[in-house]
Parts: C-alpha cells; sequence; structure tokens
C-alpha cells in the first residue's frame, strides 16, 4: 500500500496535538473558474482521508489533514502558515512555502481528468491498513446475487439471502454508510446492472457525496446509452470482469474505453487459460486498457501469476489489487513485499454487504457483523 501524501511534511515537524476528528466539507463557490466539493474525514490520531469531487480518496498524514482542515475552514492562507508556524515549532516560511506545495498536489488533483478512484502522489511503501480507522474505506454493496444470461448461477451464493433491499431501503444503507464516514462504495453481485433502479442508486449516492464504483461483466454496458447514462448520474469508476470467450465482453470494452471514466479490467487466471494469458494481456493492451486486477483460481500457478503480473507492468498497465474481486486473494503486488503476505483489508479497509443488508467482513467471509438497515453502525464496527 502507498501513502498518498508522503511524509515529506512530517520531517519538518514534531507532533502536535491532533484538530477535531470527523466530516468536514467544502463546497467551491459558484463563481469560482472550475467548481469543486471536497469531504474531509479526519480519524482520532490525526491523520485523515480527503475526497475530491467524490471521485478521488486521497489519504492524508497529519499535516496533510490539517492544512486541509484549515482550508475547508476559509482560513487565510497567511493565518494558516501562522498556525502551523507556532504549533509546531518552526518559521513561518517553512510553514507557508509547504502549504503552497500541497495545495499546488491538490490543485492538480482537481484539474486532473481520468484519475483512477485511488490517486497515489510520493509514493511510499508502508505496511498494508496498519492504521487504526473509525470507519473502512469502502463498502461493497451485492446490490443482487441474480446473474446475468449464460453466466453460471452457482458462482452467486443465493442461498445466502432470502430477499433483496428495495431502492428506499438500500438508500438507507448507503446515507448510514455516509453518516458513519465511509467515503467510497462499489456496486456489485451477482450482476448490479440487472437491478432497474442503478441508475437512481448511483445518483443517490452522488448527491450524498460518495464515490462510488461498480463491478460488473459489462454486457449491459454494451449498450452506449446506458454507459453514458451511468456516468452522467455520477458514477465514478468501473471494474470490468474479463470474459473473453464472450463477444459481449469486447462489445462493452469497446464501448467503455473511450468513456471520461476508470476502467479496470479482472482477469482470473486458470489451469485452462493458462496458456492463453499473454496473448489476451496483448489483446487488452490493444484495446487501450491500462488497468487491470489479477488473480488465480489456484494457488499452484502462482508462479504463472506473477509472470502475468511482470508483462502488464511491461504493457503499461497499472495493477489494481484492492477492488473486490471473486475467488482468490492472490495477485502479483503480494509477490513485491517483503514478507510476501497478501495485504489484509477485509474487515478493515473494507466490508461487504450482501442484497439483504446484513454486513460481512468481505465476500465469501461468512461472519454477520450486523445488519446495516437495522443495526447501529457501531455495533457492527465493534465486531469487525
Amino acid at each position: 500500500m502507498f501513502k498518498k501524501i508522503e511524509d515529506f511534511f512530517d520531517s519538518f515537524y514534531t507532533r502536535a496535538e491532533t484538530i477535531p476528528a470527523g466530516i468536514y466539507l467544502y463546497q467551491a463557490p459558484p463563481d469560482a473558474e472550475l467548481p469543486y466539493k471536497l469531504h474531509l474525514r479526519v480519524e482520532s490520531d490525526g491523520s485523515g482521508i480527503l475526497i475530491l469531487n467524490a471521485s478521488t480518496v486521497l489519504h492524508l498524514n497529519q499535516t496533510a489533514a490539517e492544512y486541509t482542515y484549515y482550508l475547508i475552514k476559509g482560513m487565510e492562507k497567511s493565518a494558516i502558515a501562522d498556525t502551523v508556524s507556532q504549533r509546531y515549532s518552526i518559521p513561518r516560511e517553512t510553514a507557508e512555502q509547504d502549504l503552497v506545495e500541497f495545495m499546488d498536489k491538490i490543485d492538480a488533483l482537481v484539474n486532473s481528468q481520468d484519475l483512477d478512484p485511488v490517486t497515489f502522489l510520493d509514493m511510499e511503501r508502508v505496511a498494508p491498513y496498519s492504521q487504526k480507522l473509525s470507519a473502512p474505506y469502502r463498502l461493497d454493496c451485492a446490490l443482487t446475487y441474480r446473474v446475468s444470461d449464460g453466466t453460471d448461477a452457482s458462482v452467486a451464493p443465493t442461498e445466502r439471502v432470502s430477499r433483496e433491499l428495495s431502492t428506499a431501503e438500500w438508500q438507507t444503507v448507503m446515507k448510514n454508510a455516509w453518516q458513519a464516514g465511509i467515503p467510497h462504495i462499489i456496486f456489485t453481485g451477482g450482476e448490479p446492472t440487472l437491478r432497474d433502479d442503478l441508475p437512481e442508486l448511483i445518483t443517490y449516492a452522488e448527491e450524498l457525496g460518495l464515490v462510488s464504483g461498480l463491478l460488473s461483466d459489462g454486457y449491459k454496458l454494451a449498450a452506449k446509452k446506458y454507459s453514458l447514462d451511468l456516468l452522467e448520474k455520477g458514477l465514478d469508476h468501473i471494474l470490468l470482469l474479463a470474459n473473453p470467450d464472450d463477444k459481449r465482453f469486447w462489445s462493452a470494452l469497446k464501448v467503455l474505453m473511450p468513456l471520461d471514466i476508470a476502467v479496470t479490467v479482472h482477469i482470473t487466471l486458470t489451469a485452462n487459460n493458462c496458456a492463453g494469458f499473454p496473448a489476451l494481456l496483448d489483446k487488452l493492451a490493444k484495446a487501450d486498457v491500462v488497468s487491470v486486477s489479477l488473480s488465480v483460481a489456484e494457488e499452484s500457478l502462482s508462479d504463472e501469476l506473477q509472470k502475468a503480473g511482470e508483462q502488464a507492468a511491461a504493457l503499461g498497465m497499472s495493477q489494481v489489487w484492492d477492488l473486490p474481486v471473486p475467488y482468490s486473494a492472490s495477485h502479483p503486488v503480494a509477490f513485491e513485499l517483503a514478507d510476501q503476505k497478501t495485504p489484509q483489508g477485509a474487515g478493515k479497509a473494507w466490508l461487504y454487504v450482501e442484497p439483504d443488508g446484513d454486513v460481512l467482513p468481505a465476500q465469501g467471509v461468512n461472519k454477520v457483523l450486523g445488519n446495516l438497515l437495522t443495526d447501529p453502525w457501531e455495533k457492527i464496527w465493534k465486531r469487525h
């Protein structure tokens, strides 16, 4: 895992008393040259999560969170420099210079196009999910366990739920998540595009300020009008499950890649497709795919998975490993870690909600922590 704002600032400062924990909002004035929206979640240790335009999540160290807090509160730059200088006993010129550098980075992100849902600045390797959190970074919401025609229905655990939440109930779940401080939601399943109310749910997520993603087989996304509608409603990123033998997958890819949205393709390496995997990656690269998520169906293929990761990197593809993909927690990034252990974010950095509102640590981890529709958030999080 990487820090989004490096500990560059920490090299100048000794620790000071943290700013108040909570969620803070800033909306650019109507006459601003470029309208933008900032949400800041401050943790009890003073670190924070900053959401830019409900589309990009940044993790902030204590000093960066403090700068953001003062900016959202409307303090003038000179007053911020004075405050930081006094709190950390550093020269005012240093505080002012660091503030300018920080604001330049945020400004660059606000003005950037096609950002991934998580953007990394000044990358530095740190222990994954080592922070104590007041809430997870993301909620994976299985809207339904129904699957598309031609998909093996046994892959979805339909026996676990007796009903699907209504539109209003899912809106309550999202509202509860936002009030708990969860900034990012992913609509998954089953196949979430089978829910007719998906555009409405994306709209509501946008109104709340949530970053929203979609995990889909893409078959319905092959209709350009439908895909454009989801984007216009506020969808921020898509994880497309690859089925190279189905023309509908390639049709969806052809529609999505030119659009102004971050797209990641997930591929599972199996004994059956192993021989053709290099050719598949080449074909995806030629289709302008720049982000992939790779996993294996069985651990005996780990060496092949590592080779696939190396090939993807050589093709200029970034690799995403912590989005909600099925079947395997193994991925190429795990091989790069010094301890050779896969980062474990399930139940910490993200939680999973079943179609009836029950909360699990992650998909396939059959431990019910509570129900986000009926149980208080504090009770659910305490059990994680």
